[in-house]
């Protein structure tokens, strides 16, 4: 009876935590598919994991830059060519759900580059609209 009671508890805890280790998933997904994408030198590719939207913002080390098109620009000016690309790392340090439709992620970034290797810290602040994770807020150092 205890053997049936135990299997129980632990099918109802994993049943109830498969959400969000399902959002989890997806959201790491996310992340490999912008590593793949920046680390073929693919811009767009890569921010199509950021929310398409005039209220992406993004903190860096210049300050605060409002949308996705401007965020954008950034990129293609502080890395113009795959030798300031690099090939880019992820580190993930926290995958935290803050609610049903939000989550945050906590990381370390490493870009290995002939011209000199770079690297920080991250706070990500994703959302799913429309049934896709992107993100809403990047704050990398």
């Amino acid at each position: 009876m205890r053997i049936l009671l135990l299997i129980l508890i632990c099918i109802l805890c994993s049943s109830t935590g498969f959400t969000q280790d399902k959002n989890a998933r997806a959201i790491l997904k996310l992340l490999d598919t912008q590593t793949a994408a920046w680390n073929k030198g693919d811009l767009q590719g890569f921010m199509k994991g950021y929310w398409e939207n005039d209220s992406l913002r993004f903190i860096g080390k210049s300050g605060i830059t409002y949308g996705w098109n401007n965020t954008l620009a950034n990129y293609k000016r502080g890395y113009p060519d795959t030798a300031a690309m690099g090939k880019l790392q992820f580190t993930i340090l926290v995958v935290k759900k803050l609610s049903p439709r939000y989550y945050e992620v906590v990381g370390k970034w490493y870009l290995k580059r002939s011209i000199g290797d770079a690297s920080g810290h991250y706070t990500l602040l994703l959302r799913k609209i429309n049934g896709s994770w992107v993100i809403v807020s990047d704050h990398s150092s």
